[in-house]
């Protein structure tokens, strides 16, 4: 059975860097000391997860007072490609436009272009290497 979490408590953040070291760190290969940050300890996440399994997260924070800047978002590799990262991004786009932002942005991988592209996302800067990896800023309007 699939249940959402959002909040900062710490077993959703626990159970959200486990899954961003499975598919950050591992699967990528990007450094633990540039995946998790200042910012961990005090954002909210969505965490959706399937039988204690965390599946997905979304770490929640704001840009500016009215953008939204979804990041560290990563899907666990057995469950991609089954709409749960979809899923994910519209909760906390909806939960932003509730609370009054216009916007989002946020830094995609080049291998995840066509997945923001298809919620809607357009890219507003030229590639730029984070963390070793090349990506774009994309944008949004949350109307």
């Amino acid at each position: 059975m699939m249940q959402v979490y959002f909040g900062n408590k710490s077993w959703i953040r626990g159970a959200s860097f486990y899954l961003r070291y499975q598919v950050f760190v591992l699967e990528q290969g990007i450094l633990p000391e540039l995946e998790f940050d200042e910012t961990d300890t005090s954002d909210n996440y969505f965490l959706l997860m399937e039988n204690n399994v965390p599946i997905a997260t979304l770490r929640y924070q704001k840009k500016s007072s009215n953008c939204l800047n979804p990041d560290r978002f990563c899907v666990a590799k057995n469950y991609r490609q089954q709409g749960f990262g979809r899923q994910l991004l519209s909760l906390a786009e909806q939960k932003a436009k509730k609370e009054g932002l216009l916007s989002s942005y946020l830094v995609a991988e080049m291998t995840a272009l066509s997945f923001y592209q298809q919620q809607g996302y357009e890219t507003c800067t030229d590639p730029f290497i984070e963390d070793g990896i090349t990506c774009v800023g994309m944008q949004k309007e949350l109307i």
